[in-house]
């Protein structure tokens, strides 16, 4: 099933999301799962987090292998790269982020025809759940790190351009406005807050 994606103005993508239940049947689960990523590729994403599709839950969904094509194509000769990661990420919590911050055009599916530069930390630790409830700890540098970063966010009630200066968010607050009530060319499914209508 393809979701709408909730458009920047929607309370729901400025709220903490809660834990996803222990007890949630693993029928359930699967099928959410599915549906994110089926929603995500259908959007051309490289992630998804469950507020973005209006339930304020903790999960993310990702896949960078997009991600990972394009920095092929800007590889300098001998460097390493990284290897392409597709999985559902339950109830993170970020361990820790360290090393140099780097910036990247990033974009958001709820913020459609927006692209600034965000800085991110290089190289984090998450501690998350698997689709089968495994808990693990993993370590995530790269393009996989600033996906993760990217879509933590959204669980935290934070969208990217949050983490713009004062002078760039003033330059952009008419386009979001108008954003949030519909006014934008999109070629995915959404749902406006100032209307409550999906398009």
């Amino acid at each position: 099933m393809i979701y709408s994606i909730v458009a920047i103005g929607d309370p729901v993508l400025k709220t903490k999301a809660k834990n996803l239940a222990a007890d949630l049947p693993a029928a359930e689960l699967q099928q959410l799962i599915a549906d994110m990523y089926e929603t995500m590729y259908y959007a051309h994403g490289v992630g998804l987090a469950a507020p973005q599709i209006g339930k304020g839950v903790r999960l993310f969904v990702m896949d960078s292998g997009p991600m990972v094509e394009i920095d092929e194509e800007d590889q300098e000769e001998g460097e390493e790269l990284e290897d392409p990661i597709k999985r559902a990420f339950i109830n993170p919590v970020m361990v820790s982020e360290t090393g140099e911050q780097w910036g990247f055009e990033e974009g958001c599916l709820s913020i459609p025809g927006v692209r600034e530069l965000v800085n991110r930390h290089a190289d984090i630790v998450l501690r998350y759940e698997d689709e089968n409830r495994q808990v693990h700890e993993e370590a995530f540098s790269g393009m996989a790190a600033r996906i993760i970063q990217h879509e933590y966010d959204h669980l935290e009630g934070v969208l990217f351009t949050d983490k713009l200066s004062g002078f760039k968010k003033q330059l952009l607050k008419g386009k979001l406005a108008r954003i949030s009530k519909g006014d934008v060319k999109h070629d995915y499914r959404m749902r406006f807050a100032g209307d409550g209508k999906r398009r």
